[in-house]
């Protein structure tokens, strides 16, 4: 299949409104690839690489070849492309992984090369979500849509429960089992603006834990063999060993456990996530780490236990297995209760001490890996700032045509502006439109194909889970999951927040 059929099914589910319709066009793409593209098309149609990350930023794509007036590049050569460009490494790699961009590039038409471009940014935002490629999936090969669900469940990545699939139908779903060593898609939680409104969600008695700001991890262990995946099913093991020894203590050899890592200061309180993530994430060094950022694990599920598995059971079942497998020490603390004024009480101590907020969750909710849903419920406080946008990005997919990746930053005492960080979160439709149309009026100063700069003038109130370093941005730090919740037409941009301010919210 050539990749410009992707390209134009991509393009036919951004123009469609109605989730029948955008399931239509990627069931007809789906019944037509061969045997070893499956994966590569549902991959790539659900705004993803096979490969994840292979290491190409913005800089490398700055300059690329005129493109072709003719597609001929196939899936599996745009693949296998992109897997030489991943193995990249060591002296004068830079250049490397630079010609292969080009040799990438140069056998890409125009229409191909601004998919590509979006996809290797992890912009591609089409509409087909997990969902969407699920029913897909399902319309495709004939086979039910639980049961691609429950094989996404057991094997967590779809592309390959995708190719499954349409290669052996359901015979080929009900093959999958949850592996011990083999990631599973983990559970999501739903979100609310309280505590009150997350028991109404989940149903009291509920049991609220306490949300740490650390890095999801899945450990599995089968005899002396320990594995630790993230949420997003990469292998950790060798940068995580304080889990993989925890683990190991355990009387049970054959587990598969939900938790999290996170890095602690000695009075108990938690450091910046990027203390945390920095930690996991660093592959060199992993023992001079561990003496001078130690990791802390706590677990709050139980996948299987002494060789039984628990995916179905009830939240209350899961706990109990999980309290007999795994010390009380390495138990994420929580609190099971019906009582509104309890459970805000609760709320109110996890944040003071450092932490995120509370995960509420219902206690007959199963295992519903890979899928969010009323059985858990997440509670955060809600930071804001009044912060002016400073340029504005044009929009793909839905939002394409429209100025909408908000660059925003913080008033400078001195003089100017600090950039923070950028997001289109929370924008509707309407605000689209809106800021579009004003965006234009204040354009200031050069443009690209990408940026409209702006004269300083819009004050926008953000609202953002904290504040964290980062090298990125000259100030230093930047938000984490911002969101516009509305313009602030009412101040002016001398009473935007100044630097300072952010500054103190970051831990």
């Amino acid at each position: 299949m050539l990749l410009i059929d992707v390209v134009r099914v991509s393009e036919a589910v951004t123009r469609t409104s109605a989730r029948l319709g955008k399931v239509g066009h990627l069931a007809e793409l789906l019944g037509r690839v061969g045997p070893g593209e499956a994966e590569i098309a549902i991959s790539y149609l659900s705004g993803e690489l096979p490969q994840r990350q292979v290491g190409v930023g913005w800089r490398t794509l700055e300059e690329i070849p005129q493109p072709k007036l003719a597609a001929t590049a196939t899936l599996t050569d745009v693949d296998q492309l992109l897997s030489r460009i991943k193995a990249v490494s060591g002296p004068g790699s830079q250049a490397a992984r630079k010609a292969l961009v080009t040799e990438l590039f140069a056998g890409l038409t125009s229409q191909e090369q601004r998919f590509m471009r979006r996809l290797l940014h992890g912009e591609l935002r089409q509409g087909a979500l997990d969902g969407v490629m699920i029913e897909a999936v399902a319309m495709a090969s004939g086979a039910p849509s639980a049961d691609v669900r429950r094989a996404l469940t057991l094997r967590g990545w779809l592309p390959a429960v995708g190719a499954a699939a349409l290669s052996g139908g359901v015979p080929a779903l009900h093959a999958f089992r949850l592996e011990v060593g083999r990631a599973v898609a983990p559970m999501l939680a739903g979100s609310a603006p309280n505590v009150g409104a997350a028991l109404e969600k989940a149903g009291a008695p509920a049991a609220l834990e306490w949300k740490l700001d650390g890095v999801r991890v899945q450990a599995h262990r089968s005899g002396s063999d320990v594995r630790v995946f993230t949420r997003t099913l990469d292998d950790i093991t060798a940068q995580v060993p304080e889990l993989v020894e925890a683990v190991l203590a355990m009387p049970s050899d054959d587990l598969v456990l939900d938790g999290e890592v996170i890095a602690l200061r000695p009075d108990g309180r938690p450091h910046p996530f990027q203390v945390t993530a920095s930690r996991v994430s660093s592959k060199i060094n992993v023992a001079a780490l561990r003496e001078q950022t130690p990791l802390s694990v706590f677990f709050f599920d139980a996948l299987r236990a002494d060789g039984a598995d628990l995916l179905d059971l009830p939240y209350a079942r899961r706990q109990e297995a999980l309290a007999h497998a795994v010390p009380p020490e390495l138990l994420t603390p929580r609190l099971v209760t019906g009582e509104v004024a309890e459970a805000e009480k609760f709320f109110i101590d996890v944040v003071k001490a450092g932490h995120e907020g509370l995960v509420v969750k219902s206690l007959a909710s199963p295992y519903a890996a890979g899928r969010r849903g009323a059985g858990w419920i997440k509670v955060k406080p809600r930071h804001t700032l009044d912060l002016v946008v400073l340029a504005a990005e044009w929009g793909h997919g839905r939002r394409e045509g429209k100025l909408s990746n908000l660059h925003l930053g913080a008033r400078d005492p001195e003089g100017g502006f600090v950039m923070l960080g950028k997001t289109f979160k929370g924008l509707t439709d309407q605000l689209l439109a809106w800021q579009t149309e004003r965006f234009l009026e204040l354009a200031d100063g050069p443009t690209d194909e990408w940026t409209v700069r702006l004269r300083p003038e819009l004050v926008v109130e953000i609202a953002f889970d904290g504040v964290q370093r980062s090298p990125r941005y000259p100030g230093g730090m930047a938000l984490r999951f911002a969101r516009v919740l509305r313009y602030r037409p009412d101040k002016r941009v001398e009473d935007a927040d100044t630097v300072e301010t952010v500054r103190s919210l970051m831990l």
